[in-house]
């Protein structure tokens, strides 16, 4: 059988692991709104030099008005309004427990998957899904007991903002599927991704906060992590993404993205020093688990 699908879908994956990280980093230091409309811009660049490579052209200019109106409402919600709070998020916890929250968006892709466009689960994929979300959710539900009471172990604003940008991701992901059709992924990951800097340029605009953008492109280091978060995010993670959605159906292939907590564990831990406990390992487990049964 041909899993082009599945297989983009880990690879998407395995870029977000690395874009999560990165977008960490930056937004701790200038920013979510900043970090979002500056990766955008830099992301788009490349997609420019991509498209005149090997497309011929600079931009989508022959992509038909039904694209055009899905991937831009794609970009509006996935980009703009989902990725605005999932940085949000990172100011306040870790993009690793960011990314595990995220598996709550191929839920919301599947639902929407099935309401709009009549795709259908398995047996077996809706229980791998499940081991997926399962595995993830064990470790997002840890409690730590302190002077004998158990509390959060990580803030409610945090998990909140995760929350409504696993939402925008899902009905993103199901906009972007109907909107790409037949044509071409980077390219309809192009459009995407010009909605989204003109959504991020209106709301800094409303929200006055263009000297805080300039502040933030002066700070080298949190530069150096926006370039190469654009490149694996924006640019060649979600073009993946847009590949994993032509080839196979919006619930496997979201929830396939949605294993970044899985791939997250250890370069966190290496790189970022963040502790990795036993039951993050148990929860990885299950989540490679539930990706197995999908290519049964």
């Amino acid at each position: 059988m041909n899993y082009a699908g599945e297989i983009a879908g880990l690879a998407t994956a395995v870029c977000w692991t690395v874009t999560a990280m990165s977008f960490q980093v930056a937004s701790r230091r200038i920013g979510s709104v900043s970090v979002n409309l500056i990766r955008l811009v830099f992301a788009f660049l490349f997609y420019v030099v991509y498209s005149k490579i090997f497309l011929g052209q600079w931009l989508p200019l022959d992509a038909p008005l039904k694209a055009w109106i899905y991937l831009s409402i794609s970009g509006l919600i996935g980009f703009v309004i989902g990725d605005f709070f999932l940085f949000k998020s990172y100011e306040f916890i870790s993009s690793k427990i960011s990314m595990l929250i995220m598996t709550l968006a191929p839920p919301v892709a599947a639902v929407l998957g099935w309401f709009m466009m009549g795709e259908r689960f398995t047996l077996m994929n809706t229980f791998g899904m499940l081991l997926v979300i399962a595995g993830v959710s064990m470790v997002i539900m840890k409690k730590d007991v302190e002077n004998g009471v158990k509390k959060n172990r990580y803030p409610v604003k945090g998990i909140v903002f995760a929350l409504l940008g696993a939402v925008g991701q899902g009905v993103g992901a199901v906009f972007s599927k109907i909107g790409m059709g037949d044509y071409d992924p980077f390219a309809s990951s192009q459009i995407r991704v010009i909605t989204g800097i003109i959504g991020f340029t209106i709301m800094i605009s409303l929200m006055k906060r263009w000297p805080v953008v300039s502040k933030g492109l002066s700070d080298k280091k949190a530069s150096k992590a926006l370039v190469l978060g654009s490149f694996f995010g924006p640019f060649l993670g979600v073009s993946l993404g847009m590949v994993a959605f032509k080839f196979t159906s919006v619930g496997i292939a979201s929830t396939l993205m949605a294993t970044v907590p899985v791939f997250i564990l250890v370069p966190s831990h290496l790189l970022l020093k963040e502790k990795l406990t036993v039951v993050e390992v148990f929860g990885a487990v299950f989540a490679v688990a539930g990706i197995a049964v999908f290519f049964l």
